[in-house]
């Protein structure tokens, strides 16, 4: 069997990232950049008032009481087309841009208005004072997005004020996924007394989601050999094709048999828990990944060797798994010769230290742990026995 280490290396192995298209900002959200992103203009474009105020020549009200004459009155969005000179002001509002001759800003609050004069009682305001530079948030030309990031909210609220309508971004990747099993029936169904729900289906769907890929959900394909060849036509044009369950040995495993001779394994079972039956290789040209049949197996598979290969088409730059440590709330055995994923509930001491609590069973048939889980405690294989407070490796599920 392989290492955790060995298949994840294999799986991403000969990943190019997909292509770029133009996505429309309100569109970007979680996408990721294939280009990096420059700037069309200079924020602010040019030297603006951070205060609502007056704008003044510093040297009038280098000594104060000053009484100045107001000569316009500038609203954000306006500019005033005459200058500043000697003994005189402007009215100014906040980002509104700084008339010539102006070279500071004295705070309504300091002054005291009597018709076209301005009385400043206060507050002497040197060269500067409440004026925002020109260029000071960023330039034109100015590299703010690279390729490879996932955009924020901030970041979109970036490129709109750098002024792009649009940004290129890497084309989603398109997975196909099959469940397979005769005990299998659609969520909201009513399941007959040898029958459960497809439940794997249904959170893969939202992990490929939530990590940048779409989804074609080719259902449930019966435990015969016609069924699975047949339903898996579907999933031609995808860019990963995911089954679900007759990864392992039994009579009525029949993954590999049906999607042979097309389907070239690569390699099969992993030296972990949960997870060991899992499948890679090429299904005709399209990567191919066999998940096994237990929820939970799925779905640590699933962030385990699908996440990296989801983002290794996008090209991100971030890292698929989230790596942490934390100390340990109670004992663990020693572990066996396969790498343990733990499930357990974080939560943070009085010193601010991050404990993670295992959950006392870990069957990988159930789901409601796996849910209240906050992360993955990392045994690898033979890992001694652990005591509470000894630090663990992590790999966290959000």
């Amino acid at each position: 069997m392989l290492s955790v280490a060995e298949a994840q290396a294999k799986v991403i192995e000969g990943l190019k990232t997909l292509p770029g298209e133009q996505v429309s900002l309100g569109a970007a959200f979680h996408r990721v950049l294939a280009a990096d992103v420059a700037s069309t203009r200079t924020q602010p474009p040019a030297d603006v008032s951070a205060m609502d105020g007056y704008a003044v020549r510093a040297q009038d009200v280098a000594n104060l009481p000053a009484a100045l004459k107001i000569v316009g009155e500038i609203p954000a969005g306006t500019v005033h087309q005459g200058s500043v000179g000697r003994g005189e002001a402007v009215r100014i509002f906040t980002g509104a841009v700084v008339p010539k001759g102006a070279n500071t800003i004295v705070i309504q609050e300091n002054t005291k208005r009597e018709g076209q004069t301005v009385h400043v009682v206060d507050g002497a305001a040197p060269a500067g004072r409440h004026i925002r530079r020109a260029g000071i948030d960023f330039k034109k030309g100015d590299k703010l997005l690279k390729a490879g990031h996932r955009l924020t909210p901030r970041d979109i609220a970036l490129a709109a004020a750098m002024n792009h309508a649009s940004l290129p971004c890497v084309r989603r990747p398109r997975i196909a996924i099959l469940a397979t099993g005769d005990e299998l029936v659609p969520p909201g169904t009513d399941p007959g007394p040898a029958q459960i729900i497809s439940s794997s289906s249904a959170g893969l769907l939202g992990h490929i989601l939530d990590w940048g890929g779409t989804v074609r959900d080719l259902g449930i394909a019966r435990d015969r050999i016609d069924d699975i060849k047949f339903k898996a036509t579907a999933a031609d044009g995808c860019d990963l094709f995911v089954t679900l369950g007759g990864a392992s040995v039994g009579d009525h495993d029949l993954i590999q048999k049906a999607l042979a001779p097309e389907l070239k394994v690569t390699f099969w079972k992993i030296a972990m828990r949960p997870g060991k039956p899992l499948i890679f290789g090429r299904h005709q040209s399209i990567p191919f990944v066999g998940l096994p049949g237990n929820p939970v197996s799925a779905m640590v598979c699933a962030l385990l060797f699908l996440k990296p290969m989801i983002y290794r088409l996008l090209g991100a730059t971030e890292p698929a798994l989230r790596i942490g440590r934390a100390r340990l709330a109670s004992t663990l055995r020693a572990n066996d010769e396969r790498q343990d994923y733990v499930r357990c509930h974080l939560r943070t001491d009085e010193d601010g230290i991050d404990v993670a609590e295992p959950f006392p069973v870990q069957d990988s048939s159930m789901l409601k742990p796996l849910a209240q889980a906050d992360a993955l405690i990392v045994r690898p294989p033979g890992d001694p026995a652990k005591a509470a407070g000894d630090l663990v490796s992590l790999v966290h599920l959000n």
